[in-house]
């Protein structure tokens, strides 16, 4: 029988095969933005086994396991002490992942297997035991750690997901120590102030006061104390913001100032004043990223913490968010205006979680990009429930059909698992037979100088480029 995970995997064709290993494999990694704990890269402590690597973050891994039947306790019981030994969630997940046909899980695992554990074993419940003894063994040999998992990637930049109020103690920390390869950065993310409309803004006011060293009592008070947070954030070599929006929030019909006043007194906001506010802060914000250089994420369209059982016992960020589906193009298209007609709109990448909006973004993108910046404006790599071939491919050739796919600014991992930088190899691969597809097809000449170029600036040079470094 063939190897399953081989030296051709997901390569289709000669022109694929040679975009791949002669360019795409050997770039280094750009991880601009992902949900990995600073905190757990200095501490740097080894693994305890595979059930702990594996399963204690991967939230996909626990919704597969949900909806193959299999009893809470074995994906989140270290979360609430109701926890099966070690082996028998590893277990668990085997006999479930065996029948993962068509889910991108079952590439996903065995790619992990494969190049951080030399195993080649398919995952069934038959082999659960001799996988799980030894992927512990090379855990133990190689003192297995997130330090040693990076390093061995190839991974060149790390940005994390952290908050305004955020001392960055940890980030200073790892370059002090000088454990990880990587430079492992910060990126700003003022979700907690956006959200006025959150039990807890009030209580999030005086965190960012603190934080700041300022006391925070009107709107424009809140602007000054995040203005000076993003300067302390670009010290510590942060480019980036980050934002999660559910729908694009867009309204002039009430004053940022006013609705501040109201919510801090207690009283309940209207729709609209809640959208005013937001678009206001997000207005002022994109003011501050243009004049630091930063890039501006916006992650649009999902609808978070479904299930309000499992949010009160797990918290947020465990398996139980979905796609949104909102009308996003009038409002994005006033939003993004707004910013630019005061020559204050930043470098921004557009992320859309429902792919109904793909030819949205992609058709957006050229009302705002700037002469002096290919590709200023980004279509976000697919994300999340669309970080798989199709959402890969349908994104990239919706942006290949409407703009510069050579300018696009890649893969992230968007994780928090220390084992996701084999997601890059899979979307270097889905990207080297994409456009290899294309030369097989003669619908490109093969001039490998410059498809090799393309290649290469997609996986990494591009990214670089785009935030600065």
């Amino acid at each position: 029988m063939k190897e399953f995970i081989n030296d051709d995997f997901m390569l289709k064709n000669s022109a694929a095969k040679k975009l791949y290993n002669d360019y795409a494999a050997k770039m280094p990694i750009f991880d601009y933005h992902c949900h990995l704990s600073p905190r757990e890269m200095y501490e740097d402590k080894p693994f305890e086994s595979i059930t702990q690597v594996f399963l204690d973050g991967d939230h996909y891994k626990w919704r597969y396991m949900r909806s193959m039947g299999i009893d809470e306790r074995y994906m989140t019981g270290h979360r609430t002490g109701d926890r099966p030994t070690d082996f028998e969630r590893f277990d668990a997940f085997c006999s479930a992942l065996q029948y993962a046909v068509g889910n991108p899980l079952y590439h996903w695992t065995h790619l992990e297997l494969k190049r951080y554990f030399g195993i080649d074993t398919v995952c069934k419940k038959e082999t659960a035991r001799e996988i799980f003894d030894e992927a512990n063994a090379v855990i133990k040999e190689k003192n297995m750690c997130p330090s040693y998992l990076i390093n061995s990637s190839n991974v060149a930049y790390i940005c994390t997901t952290d908050d305004p109020a955020d001392t960055l103690e940890w980030h200073k920390k790892i370059a002090e120590k000088g454990h990880i390869n990587a430079r492992v950065l910060p990126a700003f993310r003022p979700d907690f102030a956006l959200n006025i409309e959150n039990d807890t803004f009030i209580g999030y006011v005086k965190r960012l006061s603190q934080a700041a060293g300022t006391d925070i009592n009107t709107y424009d008070d809140l602007v000054s104390a995040l203005y000076k947070r993003a300067d302390f954030f670009h010290k510590a070599g942060c480019r980036v913001s980050d934002h999660a929006l559910a729908d694009v929030p867009y309204s002039a019909s009430a004053d940022a100032g006013g609705v501040f006043k109201k919510v801090m007194a207690g009283e309940t906001l209207t729709k609209t004043e809640t959208r005013s506010y937001k678009t206001a802060l997000l207005c002022d914000l994109a003011k501050k990223y243009t004049e630091l250089d930063w890039a501006m994420q916006l992650h649009i369209g999902a609808l978070r913490n479904n299930n309000t059982k499992m949010f009160k016992l797990l918290g947020a960020d465990t398996g139980f968010d979905s796609i949104a589906d909102y009308a996003i193009a009038e409002d994005l298209s006033r939003l993004l205006n707004a910013m630019a007609q005061n020559d204050a709109l930043p470098k921004t990448i557009l992320y859309t979680l429902n792919p109904k909006d793909n030819y949205v973004l992609g058709t957006m993108l050229g009302n705002f990009q700037d002469a002096g910046a290919g590709g200023k404006i980004q279509f976000g790599s697919a994300w999340w429930f669309c970080d798989q071939r199709d959402g890969m491919e349908e994104q990239m050739r919706a942006l290949a059909n409407l703009g510069a796919l050579n300018k696009f600014v890649g893969m992230l991992t968007d994780s928090r698992s220390f084992l996701s930088y084999t997601r890059h190899e899979y979307f270097r691969r889905i990207l080297c037979n994409l456009i290899g597809k294309w030369v097989e097809d003669g619908e490109f000449p093969e001039d490998y100088e410059t498809l090799g170029k393309i290649v290469e600036d997609i996986c990494f040079n591009n990214a670089k480029t785009y935030f600065g470094m």
